[in-house]
């Protein structure tokens, strides 16, 4: 890369991990189609490296309001939908499963908006991980199953459990995209310039989010995930 575009890659982590920090998803749906571009390499292996040392930080930020039983249903549903997405890269192109996955996060939306409510109870974890798992892997878009799952909870507790689930799924899902050779030197070098935008979107994030948590939260949530579900639709049909 070049140092403009290094530069260029810097400025998305530093704005796609302070709304992270904020809401407790958005790096990969913000910085994704902007770094894609740059070097299709920097997604989603570096991404998820990046993500995994933020979410580091952001769960134990956060640690007072995980929902610790429901975190253990998700994550037996991100563990779940993993390996298979592992293997539909191998043999599926990326961008026609990022268009479906697209398409269930709008629904999502619009049922969220329609007044119905999917409680987060075990089945709908188990669903909501294994979404994420499958939407992670494939195109670094995790966070909209599972935070349209916990729109109507504290700000802590969203920024909490997804940060805790992220942490854990960043870690398989970096161990199967190595097995499946997407994972190398290469793409642990293209994680350096990533770094930087970690230690500034978790230290400005902290600001942001006392604003949100007074009410704003579910609106940041729906509008994030909105915003995710056409990032990717469009995204297909540009390309």
């Amino acid at each position: 890369m070049s140092s403009f575009d290094t530069l260029v890659v810097m400025l998305c982590g530093a704005v796609g991990f302070t709304l992270q920090g904020s809401v407790g998803f958005g790096m990969g749906i913000l910085g994704s189609p902007v770094l894609i571009l740059i070097d299709s390499r920097l997604v989603p292996g570096p991404v998820l490296a990046s993500s995994m040392v933020f979410t580091t930080l952001l769960a134990v930020r956060e640690r007072r309001a995980i929902d610790v039983d429901g975190l253990r249903w998700a994550v037996v549903g991100r563990l779940a939908g993993t390996i298979p997405a592992a293997a539909l890269l191998a043999v599926l192109p990326a961008d026609q499963l990022s268009l479906l996955f697209g398409g269930i996060v709008l629904l999502g939306v619009a049922i969220s908006i329609s007044g119905l409510h999917v409680e987060p109870r075990p089945v709908s974890l188990v669903v909501g991980g294994a979404l994420s798992g499958l939407m992670g892997t494939i195109a670094s878009i995790g966070g909209p199953p599972m935070a349209l799952l916990y729109q109507h909870a504290a700000g802590a507790r969203v920024r909490g459990t997804l940060s805790s689930l992220f942490l854990i799924g960043s870690i398989v899902s970096l161990v199967a995209l190595t097995l499946v050779g997407r994972f190398g030197r290469d793409e642990l070098r293209l994680t350096l310039p990533l770094l930087p935008g970690v230690l500034f979107g978790f230290v400005v994030s902290r600001r942001i989010a006392s604003r949100l948590d007074r009410g704003y939260t579910r609106r940041a949530v729906l509008a994030i995930a909105t915003g995710a579900g056409l990032i990717v639709v469009v995204r297909y049909f540009v390309a």
